[in-house]
């Protein structure tokens, strides 16, 4: 599996760049799962989604439904994209350092 390394750490990746430990996940290490994603800057409405998923998951153990993603963040899904062109599960989640959610190819 790869590694990242951050900060001195390395910190484990499944073979998707999803993070194994959900709590290895800081700042420094969403701004470097972004850069790999292509994202070079994290505005405020990257980290609106991301501490919206991070407490969402850190509550039910599970990411939430798009929709619901949406309904919350007061943000169109085209919004979403927008700020994580790979999609809310194999963008957004993995940079806010969630397990790949289930059904993500």
């Amino acid at each position: 599996m790869p590694n990242l390394a951050v900060d001195g750490r390395e910190i484990e990746l499944d073979e998707d760049g999803f993070l194994i430990d959900f709590e290895d996940w800081t700042e420094d290490v969403a701004g470097l799962l972004a850069s790999n994603e292509g994202i070079n800057e994290l505005t405020e409405g990257h980290w609106q989604v991301m501490k919206y998923l991070r407490d969402y998951y850190s509550r039910f153990q599970i990411a939430p439904m798009i929709r619901k993603l949406c309904k919350e963040t007061d943000m169109s899904l085209k919004q979403v994209y927008d700020l994580f062109p790979a999609g809310p599960a194999r963008g957004a989640c993995k940079i806010a350092g969630l397990p790949k959610p289930s059904g993500c190819v």
